[in-house]
């Protein structure tokens, strides 16, 4: 039973029409051309008119700086809010990337550069080094001043992207100093990756718990995970040997140390020498992560220089288990998470797993030219503009429950144009692509 309502309910006008005729074409009959054709317009409408028109320029805090991240159902803006490193690190990133890509000119270029003066200036911790993870709303106060690697991570990402898009040396600088930063304070010389959780002054473990943890001393597959994306960035920025090795490194734990090789899917908790934790909490799969992992991977594999031929026996097992246990084959879309080797059990469909699993699969499709990975693309593609797209006050809805109930905030600490403007940019460049197998 279709639990969803239907599309002309949703989408208006002539968009209504267009997603109609490419709802309509069977995936299996199309060509790399016929799939661009029919989804390229799509993409670039949801960027464009969804994505980016929300957020500038009204996410640009005139008053204090950096960005206003505190947005309700509506869209409406909500007062106060403090401003996190995570979400302030991905609207720069956002808001280059765009420019990079040829989506947006100098305005955006300047709303990038507005951010990352909020990074320089009010999250970047000048006695110690390293950023804040949560500032107040002035940024004048750290509300919360621990070292936290996943913050770190979206710094690096977001300050090499800035510097690709802007050219500018400060920004490049300023990337060589986070890295050189985390390679002395940070990396695991014995065992690898990264240690996560420092206090202020990086002297010893930090004193609050992250990312849903018990414990502040675990290494986390999602924490490396952004890891190796702001590497990847970081190496095309700097081209420095040292950056390279140590993306190398972060393949190795990303293709093999989180990964359960009896079962095909990744779990996130382990000891500083790699040793997974498997309690029942920490061997939950979660396929938006998974599948995450899989374009990274392939993504910094090119940047490194290395076949992804070697790994693509591990991606094929990655994208089956999500595929397996973790997709709704009836309305399209992947659940939350679920424990191993049973069926998802939460079963919430979030806007940043919809979005990366459209990446996923249409980097899938261009190595193996398989089409089980061009339908999962349209049939999610097809769930993300019917139901997450809010095409009324802009954004995506942050989740649809079982039931089809579409909800949550336009923007908080943890969500903003991140995951899905990235979705559209990465999906739009594969398409539009002359060779499809690059």
């Amino acid at each position: 039973m279709n639990r969803y309502i239907p599309l002309r309910a949703l989408i208006p006008g002539t968009f209504f029409l267009l997603a109609l005729s490419w709802a309509s074409l069977p995936v299996s009959d199309q060509t790399r051309s016929d799939l661009a054709k029919s989804s390229v317009p799509i993409l670039e409408k949801i960027l464009k008119e969804n994505i980016a028109a929300f957020w500038y320029p009204r996410c640009l805090d005139r008053h204090n700086g950096g960005y206003l991240i505190n947005f309700g159902p509506k869209g409406e803006a909500r007062p106060g809010g403090s401003k996190g490193i995570v979400t302030q690190a991905r609207m720069v990133w956002l808001f280059s990337k765009m420019v990079r890509e040829g989506y947006a000119g100098k305005e955006f270029l300047e709303a990038a550069h507005w951010g990352y003066k909020f990074l320089m200036e009010k999250m970047w911790d000048s006695e110690n080094g390293g950023f804040f993870w949560e500032v107040d709303a002035t940024g004048g106060q750290a509300v919360r001043p621990l070292k936290h690697l996943y913050g770190q991570a979206f710094a690096l990402y977001a300050i090499s992207e800035y510097y690709l898009a802007s050219h500018d040396p400060e920004a490049q600088a300023f990337a060589n100093r986070i890295f050189d930063l985390l390679e002395s304070k940070a990396h695991d010389s014995q065992y690898g990756g990264y240690v996560e959780c420092f206090s202020r002054d990086w002297k010893t473990p930090g004193a609050e718990n992250y990312m849903g943890k018990d414990r502040t001393d675990l290494k986390l597959m999602n924490t490396h995970l952004h890891l190796l994306e702001a590497m990847t960035t970081y190496y095309r920025a700097s081209l420095r040997p040292e950056a390279r090795e140590r993306l190398l490194e972060l393949i190795a734990i990303q293709s093999n140390s989180v990964v359960r090789k009896n079962v095909g899917a990744c779990t996130d908790e382990y000891e500083r020498n790699w040793a997974p934790l498997l309690t029942p909490r920490a061997t939950q799969a979660s396929y938006g992560h998974d599948l995450e992992n899989i374009w990274l991977l392939i993504d910094a594999c090119r940047a490194a220089g290395l076949p992804n031929s070697l790994f693509l026996d591990l991606y094929r097992t990655l994208f089956d288990y999500s595929l397996q246990y973790g997709y709704d084959g009836e309305n399209g879309g992947f659940y939350d998470s679920g424990p191993l080797s049973k069926p998802a059990d939460s079963l919430n469909k979030t806007c940043w797993v919809e979005a990366e699993a459209m990446v996923s699969a249409l980097n899938m499709y261009r190595l193996t030219k398989e089409d089980k990975y061009a339908r999962v693309f349209s049939e999610t593609l097809r769930f993300v503009q019917e139901r997450l797209v809010d095409w009324q006050f802009g954004e995506w809805y942050e989740k649809v429950t079982l039931e089809g109930d579409a909800g949550g905030d336009k923007a908080h600490l943890w969500k903003a144009g991140y995951h899905n403007g990235r979705s559209m940019m990465e999906c739009l460049a594969i398409l539009k692509a002359q060779d499809l197998s690059r």
